[in-house]
């Protein structure tokens, strides 16, 4: 599976579609020994959304145990947190998020989701916990290193699953008759919306318009097997609810965002403690999306858990309402 939800699964497609990710991901499966299942590419670098020389590469990392995962990182000298602390803490909000930059960055930097099966089949499946893996599995991801073609096909039904269920949670967001880019681009906006984030108000637009050939093959078979259960009436050749969505369902929904946003909010606690040299990373993401230069003071540098927040607080307050293109 090279892309999410497409293909045969082939061990040389991430080498050539991604060479620079295919390495960094190969590195890290063997430093993690023979726990991880496979290494998702998503993201900015993926999706050419305006990243830079310092962007990250996205990875979520399925594994099969997460003590086993740190443990043998660690040995690796490529964990700069102690192991009882990360394995503990990947039961409290999954997932952690990581850096992975051997030889000190010069073989590349990757943000890593470490996530178990368990977990992630959990975050894709009907009851989601909250929208922080889910929203980010939607979207177009590259299959980058697996351990075989049996994990392959597994990560391809959980998305598969996720992009099928998308209506149910989607539709109570519907005001409007909608094709499958047209879907896709709603998503996003509800996805992005459920969020605190540093980059302009027009993200989501920027991030659809990247990817919405991608929309438009995975949510059409949602929407057609919407109208064969006749949720959805086809007009036009776009779709509409056949009936409005009962309020219990619509309130259960929102009750759901409110409480994926406060769960994705209290993360950015835990990714201070997981996230080696976290802060260096936001302020370059924040200056990449703002177009803004922030020199941080000195208190600010030192105790950011307590002389940050104003700071942090302007800036979502003053985001941009456009995306800021280079």
């Amino acid at each position: 599976m090279s892309e999410s939800g497409s293909g045969a699964w082939d061990p040389s497609s991430g080498a050539s579609r991604w060479p620079e990710a295919f390495e960094l991901a190969t590195r890290l499966a063997s430093d993690a020994g023979d726990s991880v299942r496979a290494i998702l590419l998503y993201g900015s670098r993926l999706l050419k959304t305006r990243p830079d020389r310092h962007s990250a590469l996205d990875f979520v990392v399925i594994v099969d145990d997460y003590r086993s995962f740190y443990e043998h990182l660690s040995r690796a000298d490529e964990l700069h947190r102690p192991v009882r602390v990360m394995s503990s803490l990947s039961h409290v909000l999954a997932p952690n998020v990581i850096a992975y930059a051997p030889e000190e960055g010069r073989a590349g930097l990757a943000k890593c989701l470490i996530v178990s099966k368990a977990h992630f089949e959990r975050a894709l499946g009907p009851n989601p916990p909250d929208h922080f893996l889910l929203g980010r599995m939607l979207q177009r991801v590259g299959e980058v290193w697996a351990r075989g073609p049996e994990e392959s096909d597994w990560v391809r039904r959980q998305i598969s699953g996720a992009h099928s269920r998308v209506l149910d949670w989607m539709a109570p967001y519907l005001e409007e008759d909608v094709d499958a880019r047209g879907l896709g681009r709603r998503l996003l906006e509800v996805c992005y919306q459920g969020e605190l984030r540093p980059e302009s108000k027009g993200r989501a637009g920027a991030i659809f318009e990247a990817q919405e050939p991608h929309f438009a093959r995975v949510l059409e078979p949602a929407l057609r097997s919407a109208v064969s259960q006749g949720r959805m009436v086809e007009r036009e050749g776009k779709y509409a609810l056949a009936s409005p969505v009962p309020g219990r369902v619509a309130r259960r929904w929102r009750r759901y965002f409110r409480r994926s946003k406060a769960r994705t909010t209290l993360r950015w606690f835990k990714h201070m403690m997981t996230f080696a040299n976290w802060l260096p990373y936001v302020v370059r993401k924040v200056e990449r999306h703002t177009g803004r230069t922030i020199e941080l003071t000195t208190l600010e540098r030192k105790l950011p858990l307590i002389f940050l927040w104003p700071r942090a607080i302007h800036v979502l307050l003053t985001r941009p309402r456009r995306e800021i293109r280079s």
